[in-house]
C-alpha cells in the first residue's frame, strides 16, 4: 500500500470550455510571429545603412517635414494678417486706394479737412448728393468737411519780418483773426446787430471805420456794410443751429508803412431758414478777402494797436441782387427770386482758386 495520499479530484476546479478557448486565442495573438523573409531582408538593409551612416531621415523628423511645418505656419500667419486687413477695410473702406467700393463718401462727409495752407488750384469736388435739412444743414455741400466756426481761422506761426519783431507780427495776426470772427461769426452781428467789437478793432484815424458806421445806420448801394460784415434780417431769416462752416488761410509779409501786412482770404457758409415757421433750408456762401496792417504811429498818423484796412472785397453767393438794406437775403428753391434778376455770369461760390477781383455784377451760383 502506498503512503501517497490519493488525489481528491473534487478539489481541482474545472475551467469552462468557452473560457479555455478564449485563453488559447489570446495567447496565440500575443505570441510573437516569425517575420517574413522580405521583412528580414529590409531590416538587414536598414541596419547596414545605419552602420554606414546612410540611414534616410525619418519622414516625421527630417527637413521635408520641418519645411512643411514652416510652410503651414507662414500660411497661418498670412491668414491672420488677411483677416485683420479685411476687418479694417470693413470698418473704413476708404483706406483702399481709389476707394474701389465707392464707400468713402461717409468718411468724406464727416472728417474735417486739414487747414488750407496754399491757394487751391480749382473748386472743391462735388459732395455726396443731399438736400440740406434742419438736422443736417450742410448735406450736399463741400463745406460739410470744413472746420466749424473759429476753428477754421488758423493763425500762422509768427516770425520777425523786416524791422518788425515776431511779437509785432503775432499781434497783427491775432487782431486780424479777431476782426474776422467779430465780423462774420459773432451771433449778434449775424442777427443784424451792430458789430461794435469789430468796429473797435479798426483805427479811428482811418476813414473806413466812420464809413462802416454810416453804412450800418444808413445802408446804400455805394456804402454797404456787407463789404465787411455778414448780417441777416432777423425778421425774415434765422440761422440753423450754431455752426458756420469756415475755410481759408492767412499770410503776412513786411508792410509798406513800417508795419506787418496781413492778407486774409476766407469763405463762410451760413445755413438758414425763414422765420415764418417753414423748415426749408438753404445756404448763403460769403467769401471775404481782407488786407490789414498796423502802421507805426511814430511815423504815420495811426493809433497804436488798431488795424488799418487796405482792402475789403466780398462776394456773396445766393443772396438777392440789388437789395441794399445792409442784410443778406438768401434765395430758397421753392420761392421766386426777389429783386433784380442776376446779370452776371454763373459762378461756383465754393471755388477759392480764383481772385474775387473787381467784378460786382450779381450773377447766378452753380450750387449752394
Amino acid at each position: 500500500m502506498s503512503d501517497k495520499p490519493a488525489e481528491d479530484s473534487s478539489s481541482t476546479p474545472e475551467v469552462p470550455d468557452e473560457v479555455w478557448e478564449q485563453f488559447v486565442r489570446a495567447n496565440e495573438q500575443a505570441a510573437p510571429k516569425e517575420p517574413s523573409a522580405r521583412a528580414r531582408m529590409v531590416t538587414d538593409r536598414l541596419r547596414q545603412q545605419e552602420a554606414r551612416g546612410e540611414l534616410p531621415e525619418g519622414w516625421r523628423t527630417g527637413p521635408a517635414r520641418q519645411e512643411k511645418k514652416r510652410g503651414r505656419a507662414v500660411w497661418k500667419a498670412l491668414g491672420v494678417l488677411l483677416a485683420v486687413a479685411v476687418a479694417v477695410v470693413a470698418i473704413k473702406p476708404s483706406l483702399l486706394p481709389g476707394d474701389p467700393f465707392g464707400s468713402g463718401a461717409a468718411d468724406e462727409a464727416t472728417e474735417t479737412l486739414p487747414a488750407e495752407t496754399a491757394a487751391p488750384t480749382g473748386p472743391p469736388q462735388s459732395a455726396a448728393a443731399g438736400t440740406p435739412t434742419l438736422d443736417d444743414p450742410f448735406a450736399g455741400s463741400p463745406a460739410k468737411r470744413w472746420a466749424d466756426g473759429e476753428a477754421g481761422i488758423v493763425v500762422p506761426k509768427a516770425k520777425a519780418v523786416g524791422a518788425q519783431s515776431a511779437a509785432k507780427v503775432e499781434q497783427t495776426l491775432e487782431l486780424t483773426r479777431e476782426l474776422l470772427i467779430e465780423s462774420n461769426l459773432d451771433k449778434a452781428t449775424l442777427r443784424g446787430g451792430t458789430p461794435t467789437a469789430a468796429l473797435n478793432l479798426l483805427d479811428p484815424e482811418q476813414g473806413v471805420r466812420s464809413e462802416l458806421k454810416e453804412a450800418l445806420s444808413r445802408p446804400s448801394k455805394d456804402n454797404d456794410p456787407l463789404t465787411m460784415f455778414s448780417r441777416f434780417d432777423p425778421d425774415e431769416i434765422r440761422l440753423v443751429g450754431d455752426v458756420v462752416k469756415v475755410r481759408g488761410r492767412m499770410t503776412f509779409k513786411q508792410g509798406e508803412h513800417a508795419s506787418v501786412a496781413v492778407h486774409a482770404d476766407y469763405t463762410f457758409v451760413y445755413p438758414v431758414v425763414r422765420t415764418d415757421g417753414t423748415t426749408e433750408v438753404t445756404r448763403t456762401i460769403v467769401r471775404r478777402v481782407l488786407d490789414v496792417e498796423i502802421p507805426d504811429p511814430a511815423k504815420y498818423r495811426a493809433t497804436a494797436g488798431k488795424l488799418t484796412v487796405l482792402r475789403r472785397d466780398e462776394s456773396a453767393g445766393n443772396s438777392s441782387c440789388d437789395v441794399d438794406d445792409g442784410f443778406l437775403h438768401p434765395e430758397f428753391p421753392s420761392s421766386q427770386p426777389t429783386g433784380t434778376p442776376p446779370s452776371g455770369p454763373t459762378t461756383d461760390p465754393y471755388d477759392r482758386s480764383k481772385d474775387i477781383g473787381d467784378e460786382k455784377d450779381c450773377g447766378t451760383v452753380s450750387r449752394t
